[in-house]
């Protein structure tokens, strides 16, 4: 019924999967930072095959949808007895925040999922993935049944089994202890520090306050004829923070400029900023 993918005495953080293809996990939680935050008790993550909640010969959990249309849809009987069999709280407790559970319903009409997200994923005792598969899962589910529906992307998949292991990661590397040097999660892109106050200028490894992170580089500092900045290795640190920065405000401006929409700017950034729009006109 459930494969127990953990066998730590204690853990942190429950993380439930409800699939139709329970192998698939055995891939993606067995390695990395994943398999390491299992291994510490950080995390248990138990995957639960939805066919073990379906009563009929073929053990069915699809089925056509009224009004006809083409594709099978996730019945849903066996997702609603999975979610009682593992005493998850109620809705409406869940709702109210009356308890630190979540059932995500994983979809392409679901919300986008974010570092945002991620976050206040991170801070819940336990969360419950509905993989969606076929043409979708019957509506009731997302109505009466999960009070969270998200999405990996504006794109869409074959499963919802592939949009679950990106949120596992991405929780998962967010919890204390997971990553050696904790540090490296707030300097990363999209990661926002709403501590940033319109005078400073961020450190070069502080958060991205939302941008795409900057550029890295390592030895050797000239590589077929490709040299790393000067600036990178004068040793002038007030120097390297400021090429950072721009540098992520350049990357963000060309890959991601939605991004700048909603980042944290100092006034130091907007100048930077002004400066890599006047450079590019």
């Amino acid at each position: 019924m459930a494969r127990n993918l953990l066998l730590a005495a204690s853990h942190d953080m429950q993380i439930d999967i409800i699939t139709i293809f329970p192998d698939f996990f055995s891939g993606p939680l067995d390695y990395g930072i994943i398999r390491r935050a299992r291994e510490a008790g950080l995390v248990n993550i138990e995957v639960h095959e939805l066919r073990a909640f379906a009563h009929d010969r073929h053990r069915t959990v699809d089925d056509r949808p009224f009004g006809g249309g083409e594709g099978m849809v996730l019945k849903p009987e066996p997702i609603f007895e999975c979610i009682e069999a593992m005493n998850v709280a109620s809705r409406e407790s869940r709702l109210r925040s009356e308890t630190k559970e979540t059932v995500v319903l994983l979809s392409a009409q679901g919300k986008r999922f974010n570092q945002n997200e991620a976050e206040r994923l991170t801070a819940l005792e336990r969360i419950v993935l509905i993989c969606g598969r076929y043409e979708g899962v019957d509506e009731r589910v997302s109505q009466y049944l999960a009070d969270r529906e998200l999405s990996v992307g504006n794109y869409v998949l074959s499963g919802g089994e592939i949009g679950a292991a990106v949120i596992i990661d991405c929780v998962t590397r967010l919890i204390p202890g997971a990553v050696g040097n904790e540090a490296s999660t707030r300097q990363e892109s999209f990661t926002a520090n709403q501590q940033l106050h319109e005078s400073d200028i961020p450190d070069s490894t502080c958060g991205s306050e939302g941008l795409l992170d900057y550029p890295h580089y390592t030895r050797p500092a000239e590589f077929r004829g490709m040299a790393v900045p000067a600036v990178l290795a004068s040793g002038n640190h007030d120097e390297i923070r400021r090429w950072r920065r721009r540098s992520a405000l350049e990357k963000t401006m060309r890959n991601r400029p939605d991004l700048l929409q909603e980042a944290v700017l100092s006034a130091e950034d907007k100048r930077l900023l002004a400066q890599v729009r006047g450079t590019e006109s």
